[in-house]
């Protein structure tokens, strides 16, 4: 029970938000469970990059830039990317909502004093639970209503 009262509430709260909204568009548009299924996984992993407590990660992200052809290399998919952000900007904010929370939840949880796999389990499961909440609160308001009147 005292870690209920310990949890950073208002941040969990716009994490709640933010992948509610995911899952209401998702629902809206009809996707495939194929699509649920990479959103959940790529949820699921961009919660462990943010909260992992690995050093392998940093020293991965090192090695890209050791050498001229790397550097090189991720300037051109950096280049890349710019352009598919262009092109897709309302999608990338969304993405980038979806990691400033998630980045938001882990400095509380530091505040607060939890262990790394405390806050990477407590900011995974709010983050798919708010997936599947935002993807009910859609099938309540429109389609319940839809199904009822036939």
């Amino acid at each position: 029970m005292t870690i209920i009262k310990k949890l950073p509430w208002m941040s969990l709260g716009l994490v709640i938000a933010t992948y509610s909204v995911l899952g209401w568009k998702l629902s809206h548009t009809n996707s495939s469970w194929t699509i649920w299924l990479l959103s959940a996984i790529a949820i699921f992993i961009m919660n462990m990059l943010l909260n992992s407590p690995w050093s392998i990660i940093t020293d991965t992200l090192s090695m890209l830039f050791k050498s001229d052809f790397r550097s090189f290399s991720v300037t051109v998919f950096g280049a890349l990317l710019f352009f598919a952000i262009i092109a897709w900007f309302r999608l990338f904010l969304l993405i980038l909502l979806m990691i400033c929370t998630i980045v938001l939840v882990r400095i509380d949880f530091q505040a607060y004093g939890f262990k790394e796999w405390q806050a990477f389990w407590i900011s995974a499961t709010f983050s798919l639970l708010s997936l599947s909440n935002g993807a009910l609160i859609y099938h309540i308001i429109y389609m319940i209503p839809l199904l009822v009147g036939r």
